[in-house]
């Protein structure tokens, strides 16, 4: 079997597209849906997520505000920066680039936000509603993004054994409570595993449905999947290539090539879950300035 590819670019633009038709209707109501934006420090990552996310939103028609603080940045500081947005009405998206210098809080900072314009979905009111079925909530970019990739193809969960590999708050956990939801593209059997899953491959080759974001280059192998599964790679990874005109080259946490002759379906890296969690981000900024008009 050799997989079809999840082309998260096309399927991203096709979300931009329906925001951007949600922009003109917000604008004809004399509405422009603003996100802020706030970096702090000089991570070369953050950097490029940041200028990524403030060209896809001009895209669409939506302002930004760019808020770019030094490494040394107080605690204090950027809860000033964010109560001021809180209380702007222009403003109604809020988003905090992570990670944060080592003497902030991340917990505070994010708790700081509005909950109704928490476009990250990160707020633990947000969190505790998503966890809990409100479909109103607004939910983590990147899990909300792999649930639309899910219905693109026509692949529904319901029944199906899902195994999520990583935990983490921004994927892991809540792409295992999305998946195993009451709803459309969801009602999967979930099994979540990690860094300490004793035989993992165990694990993973009883996946329908194999959602990874462990955060190491082309950990998942072929000898770990089994035939047929839709494999969706949430890593991004830099290794060292010196036959690369950059002398390095993005990888995913599956081991693309291998793994693409067993599974049904397969995310490319880059150019599959990446782009939508841009498009999810702004989605939820134009949810979020639809709300906060009619509230």
């Amino acid at each position: 079997m050799s997989a079809q590819i999840i082309d998260g670019k096309a399927i991203a633009a096709e979300v931009r597209r329906s925001v951007r038709e949600q922009v003109e209707l917000l604008n004809e109501s004399g509405i422009q849906p603003c996100l802020a934006v706030m970096l702090v420090g000089e991570n070369p990552a953050s950097r490029v997520y940041v200028g990524m996310k403030q060209r896809a939103a001009d895209e669409v028609g939506m302002r930004t505000i760019d808020k770019r603080l030094p490494p040394q940045a107080t605690q204090d500081e950027i809860l000033a920066i964010l109560d001021e947005w809180n209380a702007d009405p222009g403003v109604h998206g809020i988003l905090v680039q992570l990670p944060l210098p080592a003497q902030v809080d991340e917990r505070t900072v994010m708790e700081r936000i509005r909950p109704e314009k928490d476009v990250d979905g990160f707020h633990p009111i947000n969190v505790g509603r998503m966890t809990s079925g409100d479909r109103e909530a607004f939910r983590p970019c990147t899990p909300a993004g792999v649930q639309v990739m899910l219905e693109h193809i026509g692949f529904d969960p319901a029944g199906k054994h899902a195994v999520i590999v990583g935990r983490s708050n921004i994927v892991g956990r809540p792409m295992a409570a999305i998946l195993s939801q009451k709803g459309p593209c969801a009602n999967a059997t979930v099994t979540m595993a990690h860094s300490r899953t004793a035989d993992l491959g165990a694990i993973t080759r009883q996946a329908e449905l194999l959602v990874v974001a462990v955060g190491r280059p082309e950990s998942v192998t072929a000898d770990m999947v089994s035939e047929g599964t839709v494999v969706i790679d949430v890593g991004v990874n830099r290794v060292d290539d010196p036959s690369a005109p950059k002398g390095y080259r993005l990888v995913g946490d599956v081991a693309f090539d291998e793994v693409a002759e067993k599974a049904s379906w397969i995310t490319p890296v880059p150019g599959g879950v990446g782009p939508m969690t841009i498009a999810m981000l702004l989605s939820n900024t134009a949810t979020a300035a639809d709300r906060l008009a009619g509230a």
